[in-house]
């Protein structure tokens, strides 16, 4: 029986068909499956020019560029003929080219014709307006529903996964029993949870709801028979959204494939039992010398050495918190010592997103012990994560679904300074794998117009510079004990948040 994933996104080693940590996380499923060499069919669409890409101008201002697909890419797609949908009432013509891997396969939906379906894919999350989006999620699920149809035959399908609010038109135009679909929900934010004019849905599907505008999280969750969310704190938070399908919800909490992102060296010792303080502080000092190089081309003559690296490096947004490692910067300018690595990139219409690049490469451009990686992807990710010494992750608490950075540098010996977020209660415990700061909310607090929101940020900032502080003083004054803490970060999420052990509970195998 074959497992289908229907997602709007995924980072590949290659192309440029992501935009966060959902992609990256859709990809270390389909490598892993492929590994098991299951039967394992994920379906997305195909951006001509990717997501987003940044040039800065001479006032220091980003400025949005395409990411044309590299022919590196596209040389490993192998084209599987067409298939025809119907949308406006016109006939789509879709290419079909798929990227194969064992029993595994990424199918991508590439429209040909009409000139409007074309540019539909123009862009991933990057649309001129409302109905251009509306269609894009249609293509991807009429495409999707001929694709099952035809290509892998319904008797065949053991369970479709519908990843995010984005996939849930599929069940409109493949109507199944409730069992045969999952909705995985991956995040508690607005901008996970589209809503389209019931105007919309009557042109194209003749459905005359009676909610006006129709959300998408609710149509995918009425008709889908298990709905899982990707942490046990997430289970909670939805609680007070969703109550009415919190009897069909389920915690499966993400993890990362440790054979794609831990380096070579890391996994041979702790494979063999042989991971010691004194193996790591060796293995990673090696990593410094080849990091140090690797991040010259960013900012040329650094010098790192034995100094402790501190990464802030994701998706650029607001309940992130970014600004908690700048403010940091800024209240302890040059320290001798400690090189900072800020990495990421915003959503072009995110104004605060863009507010926040601007300040990141200020910081880079004024401090010598500062480098900012604009262009951060999957490639900037497995290379830089496993050679840094210490991850922050300072997500509000109450909107980080999971994540899955700090999982990746654990793995390879860069504990996590934490907020109590996500995934992050259920793998961190203070002092002995990581270091923890702040409260564990499990409501979702808008921190755009809620009071609250200041009062909590301010009180956390506090204590996260203070627990900064302690541990690169524990760095440099009892070098053993922060090693001590690195080899528990690694058994910890070796043992916990691989990728398989995820899989298992998906998929029962």
């Amino acid at each position: 029986m074959v497992i289908v994933s229907v997602t709007p996104e995924i980072g590949l080693d290659d192309g440029y068909t992501y935009a966060g940590g959902l992609g990256v996380l859709e990809a270390d499923k389909f490598y892993a499956m492929a590994r098991l060499n299951k039967p394992y069919v994920v379906i997305t669409l195909l951006y001509n020019n990717g997501y987003v890409d940044y040039v800065f101008s001479n006032d220091n201002n980003p400025v949005p560029m395409p990411q044309r697909q590299p022919r590196s890419f596209m040389s490993k797609l192998t084209p599987s003929g067409y298939l025809r949908v119907v949308m406006k009432d016109t006939e789509v013509y879709v290419k079909i080219l798929e990227y194969r891997l064992n029993n595994a396969r990424v199918v991508f939906l590439s429209p040909q014709s009409p000139r409007w379906a074309y540019e539909l894919v123009d862009r991933l999350y990057i649309e001129n307006d409302l109905e251009s989006k509306f269609y894009k999620y249609v293509l991807l699920a009429k495409g999707a529903a001929e694709y099952i149809r035809a290509r892998v035959g319904l008797r065949n399908v053991d369970v479709i996964d519908l990843q995010e609010a984005y996939t849930a038109m599929l069940p409109l135009v493949l109507p199944l029993p409730p069992q045969r679909y999952r909705m995985i929900i991956h995040t508690p934010g607005p901008w996970g949870h589209p809503s389209f004019p019931a105007e919309l849905f009557r042109r194209e599907f003749g459905y005359r709801f009676f909610e006006d505008p129709v959300i998408l999280t609710e149509l995918g969750l009425s008709m889908s028979g298990e709905v899982i969310v990707v942490s046990r704190k997430m289970r909670d938070v939805v609680s007070r959204v969703i109550p009415h399908h919190m009897h069909k919800v389920r915690a499966i909490t993400n993890g990362v494939d440790s054979a794609r992102w831990v380096d070579g060296r890391v996994l041979k010792a702790f494979n063999e039992g042989k991971l010691t303080v004194e193996g790591l502080a060796s293995i990673k000092q090696e990593m410094a010398k080849e990091l140090e190089s690797y991040l010259s081309r960013y900012k040329p003559g650094l010098r790192i050495g034995d100094s402790i690296t501190i990464a802030w490096i994701r998706r650029l947004t607001r309940y992130k918190r970014p600004d908690f490692v700048a403010r940091f910067i800024e209240e302890n300018p040059q320290r001798d010592g400690i090189v900072f690595v800020l990495g990421g990139k915003t959503h072009p219409y995110d104004e605060w997103g863009l507010a926040m690049m601007r300040r990141f490469r200020e910081l880079a451009n004024r401090y010598s012990n500062v480098v900012y990686i604009p262009d951060y992807d999957v490639g900037v990710a497995k290379f830089v994560l496993p050679r840094i010494r210490l991850m922050l992750f300072t997500p509000f608490p109450g909107w980080e679904a999971s994540g899955t950075s700090f999982m990746k540098t654990s793995m390879n010996g860069a504990p996590t300074l934490s907020s109590r977020d996500g995934a992050v209660p259920e793998l961190i415990m203070d002092g002995v794998n990581g270091w923890l700061f702040g409260i564990d909310e499990r409501c979702l607090i808008d921190i755009g117009s809620d009071p609250r929101a200041n009062d909590i940020n301010e009180k956390e900032y506090a204590e996260f510079s203070y627990k900064l502080n302690q541990i690169i003083q524990l760095y440099y004054n009892n070098r053993d004990e922060y090693w001590k803490v690195a080899v528990n970060a690694v058994n910890t999420f070796m043992n916990k948040a691989d990728i398989v052990g995820v899989l298992k509970q998906y998929y029962k195998f």
